[in-house]
Formats: C-alpha cells, structure tokens, sequence
C-alpha cells in the first residue's frame, strides 16, 4: 500500500503509523559516541518524520504479529541462504538463534559476526558499550526481567548495554563492499510507549530517508513488528532505537506503574533486502 499525500497514517494491527523524510546528515555511532547519537534526537531531525513518501510500504503490527511478518517477507522476496556474496533472491534474515554458546549470555557478541562468521551482509555499531545474546530472556542481567520479553523464534534475543541505539549497515555479505537494500524490518519485545522504539533509514550520502514508529504492545505476548520496504534499492544504514532504558541490573520497566516512566525493549528476528554493491 502507497500514500500519496504529503502527511499519511498507515493503520495495520490497531498501530498507527507517521512516515517521512528528511535531508539531515548522519554518523554511524561508535561505542560511547553519545554526541552524535544526540544529533539524531533532536527538535529539528524529528519536524521531518510528519513528511510522507510515495515509494515506500510500511508493515506494522502488534499482538499476533505473524501474519504481518510473513506479509513482509513477501514484499521482499524469496529467503536466501546464509553464504557471502550477492545471491539471487531479495532477502536475507536473522533470528540470533544460531550464535554460538561462546556470544550468548554475555557481552562478547561482535558487531561483525553477520558478516564474518555467517555472512549476511550487516554490521552492527551501538551508542553504548556491546550487544548480548540471551536465551533466558536476561534475566542473567535482572532476575527482575522474569516473563518480560518474549520471542517471536525460540529462543534467543538480541539487546545493546549501556545503550538504546543499533545502527546497522549493510556490505555485500562477506565482503568490505559497502551495499544498498529495498528494506528493513524488525521485531520487537514489550514495547510499552508510543514513541519510544523506532526505525529510521538512511541513504549512502547520510540523509533521512524514512523514521517509522513501532506500535506497543497489545496482549500478554509483548511483540511488534515494524519494517518499511523501498520501491528501489536505496537503502545503506539503519538506525534502530529500542526503548529509552538499556538492560541493566538496576533498570526495571515501569510504563504500567508510578513515577518516571521507562520502557524496555529487546529485539528478536531482523528482516531485510539482499545487500547489492552501491553503484
């Protein structure tokens, strides 16, 4: 589905989305680079979200987000394996659920691994200080965190510390070959705010291209889906901000409770187009 005004809403599974643009350049962040991370934050980068595209599909869902998936996945096209090089389908996956014992349950998980150990076309940078893989649902890090995240593919998860922000860029997989894709989407654990967890897409020159919202949670399960499908290859970065609290032994979600509101979010299985060589 397109919109063809300059302002839109996109409804799909009771979530209501606000797509746009915008011309401002960005920094793939580093560990630690919370100066840039803020940039992107700012009054004047969000003005651009409430300008609307006619070249792009956005597929967003809340509660049971299957169907909305498999949705996605049709817009991209068909699932290629996980072997470096170009290959001839339209998209590629991750569910974490693969890493190893050595990268799981602790801070060791390498931004690289997708694009090294099993080539898939995606490097991973954070505003904060490592990713951790889990397959307990963290509570390693916060026995607090008991039934708060759920997966969308048994069994693992994926998070930041110290951190909210994943930037992701795309290479021919297994390559230093910087890429362009069609799309990226994601799907979320226990977003508890409406404007806490979002996408944004950029292209090879650094400018907004698109910032979309995820929709919070619905039922008992917690998951949403968020991803956005381009009518062409345009695509080099994604940034992803789950939440605005990072896992920690002392941070606890409390959207449902007193006080100063703080939302929790981790992510479960990444959707996106076959990394091409930028021309």
């Amino acid at each position: 589905m397109r919109q063809m005004t300059c302002r839109w809403l996109f409804v799909v599974g009771g979530a209501t989305i606000l797509a746009g643009c915008g011309d401002r350049a960005q920094v793939i962040s580093e560990p630690n680079t919370l100066a840039s991370i803020a940039s992107t934050r700012d009054e004047a980068a969000d003005e651009h979200d409430d300008v609307g595209r006619d070249d792009v599909r956005i597929v967003s869902a809340t509660g049971d987000i299957t169907a909305a998936v498999n949705d996605y996945r049709n817009l991209l096209g068909a699932l290629n394996p996980n072997v470096a090089g170009e290959q001839p389908g339209e998209r590629r996956e991750i569910n974490w659920d693969g890493v190893p014992a050595a990268f799981t349950n602790n801070d060791l998980f390498p931004g690289d691994f997708f694009n090294k150990n099993s080539p898939r076309g995606v490097v991973f940078t954070t505003n904060g200080s490592a990713f951790r893989i889990s397959n307990n649902g963290y509570v390693d890090v916060n026995p607090g965190y008991a039934g708060e995240f759920n997966f969308f593919s048994p069994t693992k998860l994926f998070a930041t510390r110290d951190g909210t922000i994943t930037d992701v860029q795309f290479f021919v997989a297994g390559s230093d070959t910087p890429a362009l894709v069609r799309g990226f989407g994601s799907v979320f654990a226990d977003v508890g705010r409406a404007n806490s967890t979002t996408i944004e897409y950029f292209d090879s020159a650094g400018n907004r291209l698109l910032r979309i919202k995820a929709p919070r949670r619905s039922d008992a399960a917690g998951l949403s889906f968020l991803g956005a499908v381009f009518d062409s290859r345009i695509v080099s970065r994604v940034r992803i901000t789950s939440g605005d609290t990072p896992i920690g032994p002392d941070a606890l979600d409390n959207v449902r409770r007193a006080g100063h509101k703080h939302d929790i979010v981790v992510m479960d299985d990444f959707i996106y187009g076959e990394p091409r060589a930028a021309q």
